[in-house]
């Protein structure tokens, strides 16, 4: 059987029994099909909590893509666990396109873990035009002081912070609705932006010292 009718029956999550249901053939060659596509990378196993192996067939999964959640997993002592993974193909995200991607979900531990990322960030210019676009510079400039005082992190230049600092008449705006810091109120006040963290947030970063 030819490798593009497999995909078209197969794709989905499957078991060695569906695939044998489906195909109408013994379990001995529905073993054979699933190694043939996880040869060729269309096949990512799991084993459940019971033990039991099922088969996740994409086409997609032969183009190695990846998420911003798997990037800041890679890089943050402080992983994330998502039903919903939405891949990225072609091009892997930068470090600073994840970064704003993680703000702007309004997720605390998903923030918490992208303050990580700032260890890696270089490219300041790139980070300021996509802070920009998404009107986030004053929570990148916030989390950033935050992430500094933490962790040994990539220097911020002037021209970003300069940039992103607020104007007297700026108002006060939230990373998370709701949540204020009680512990950060000097980089709060510098940038007009309410932390989500408090010191006892961050402990998963004390393996991680300046």
């Amino acid at each position: 059987m030819e490798t593009k009718v497999l995909l078209k029956k197969l794709e989905g999550v499957q078991t060695i029994d569906s695939v044998s249901s489906i195909l109408n053939t013994s379990k001995d060659k529905a073993i054979y099909y699933i190694f043939r596509l996880r040869k060729e990378g269309y096949v990512k196993t799991k084993r459940l909590s019971s033990n039991k192996r099922v088969y996740n067939i994409s086409f997609e999964n032969k183009l190695k893509g990846t998420s911003y959640f798997e990037i800041i997993n890679k890089h943050s002592p402080v992983k994330i666990a998502t039903p919903i993974t939405y891949k990225i193909y072609g091009k892997e995200p930068s470090l600073e396109e994840t970064l704003i991607y993680a703000i702007k979900t309004g997720s605390l531990r998903t923030v918490l873990a992208s303050l990580a990322l700032f260890k890696k960030i270089a490219n300041w210019s790139e980070l300021y035009q996509l802070a920009k676009k998404n009107r986030v510079e004053r929570q990148v400039g916030a989390l950033y002081d935050l992430s500094k005082k933490i962790m040994k992190v990539r220097r911020m230049t002037d021209r970003f912070r300069n940039n992103a600092l607020p104007k007297k008449e700026y108002n006060f705006e939230y990373i998370i609705p709701g949540l204020i810091s009680k512990d950060f109120k000097d980089i709060e006040e510098t940038w007009k932006i309410y932390l989500p963290f408090n010191k006892n947030d961050l402990s998963d970063y004390n393996d991680n010292p300046r």
